[in-house]
């Protein structure tokens, strides 16, 4: 089969086209016709060689794909071959053919394309996780979104509006503000120009947000500190300004803050199926009724993967970037 791989770390320029075996399922998995898969910022880090793929796990870099299972460990699932589905991976998404245990497999949304669809498990498993599981958003509390413009971003603003709650984004241009406020963010914030905590601070009150979702880290946090609630939850699923930020450990206790994080992709087949429940039970319905929907910001054929990733580290884009692989 074809396949991308990452012939050393470095630039863009080292991922390459190459042949594969083509992978062989296991007890519990099947074995899916890659029709689409989308571009990942933890793509980018593996490329880097900051991120390794899990004991076991694929080399080839892909987290998310959707396409037509072929064969493979169907028992009580409720799949059968030549059934549409997406699916969260380990690795291994930027091929022809990826296996994926079969409770981390969604039917295809009704009305959606396996493009569009393609663009959904990476984003909705780590924002289900994170912002309604760890931080449990709860009914008529606030959300902050940094990143608002990313995969991640729109998926977030998305889910929590529509389940009714306020959200604030931040992005780094007006445009894509703007662009966070179509999808359903009450303010989108530049944080170019505007400080994004006086912002929250002003909009909410002086209350704050009771949960904020942030892939930046560093010296965002004194800030988010700042600008929760009491009782407030801040839950990091990404470093993109540094490892290491300053804390005020007396508002946390004096104010009763919870500060935690995550990682999705080295948590067990049993944790992401329960995800995968209850986005089918919960998140599914919500896009087949239209209410939410997928942005992909630009397609590439899967032979210019390096040129998908070049756009992925500039963040020109606002939504999903993919692969077309059939």
């Amino acid at each position: 089969m074809r396949a991308i791989e990452i012939s050393k770390s470095g630039p863009p320029e080292v991922l390459r086209l190459t042949e594969r075996p083509v992978p062989v399922p296991q007890a519990g998995e099947v074995r899916i016709r890659v029709h689409a898969a989308g571009v990942n910022r933890p793509d980018v880090f593996q490329r880097l060689g900051s991120y390794a793929p899990p004991p076991g796990a694929s080399d080839i870099p892909g987290l998310e794909v959707a396409g037509e299972i072929v064969d493979g460990d169907l028992a009580g699932s409720g799949f059968r071959i030549g059934q549409m589905v997406c699916a969260l991976v380990q690795g291994g998404g930027y091929a022809e053919y990826v296996t994926a245990p079969i409770e981390q497999c969604l039917p295809v949304p009704r009305g959606l394309s396996a493009l569009e669809a393609a663009s959904l498990p990476e984003t909705f498993f780590t924002v289900w996780s994170n912002v309604f599981d760890r931080a449990r958003l709860g009914r008529g509390e606030t959300l902050l979104v940094q990143g608002g413009s990313s995969g991640i971003g729109v998926t977030a603003i998305q889910l929590a509006s529509t389940l009714g709650h306020r959200v604030f984004a931040t992005a780094g241009s007006d445009e894509k503000a703007r662009a966070c406020e179509a999808l359903g963010a009450e303010r989108g914030i530049n944080y170019r120009h505007e400080d994004f905590a006086a912002v929250v601070q002003q909009l909410t009150g002086d209350t704050g947000v009771d949960v904020i979702l942030d892939m930046v880290g560093g010296d965002y946090l004194p800030r988010e500190i700042n600008c929760l609630a009491d009782d407030g939850r801040l839950v990091i699923i990404a470093l993109l300004g540094g490892a290491k930020g300053q804390l005020d450990m007396g508002q946390v206790l004096r104010r009763r803050l919870t500060v935690t994080g995550s990682t999705l992709r080295p948590r067990s087949v049993a944790f992401k199926a329960e995800i995968a429940r209850q986005l089918r039970e919960k998140a599914w319905p919500l896009i087949e009724a239209g209410d939410i929907r997928p942005v992909i910001y630009q397609t590439f054929p899967l032979e210019q993967a390096a040129a998908a990733h070049t756009l992925m580290e500039s963040s020109a884009h606002v939504g999903k970037i993919m692969l077309q692989v059939i």
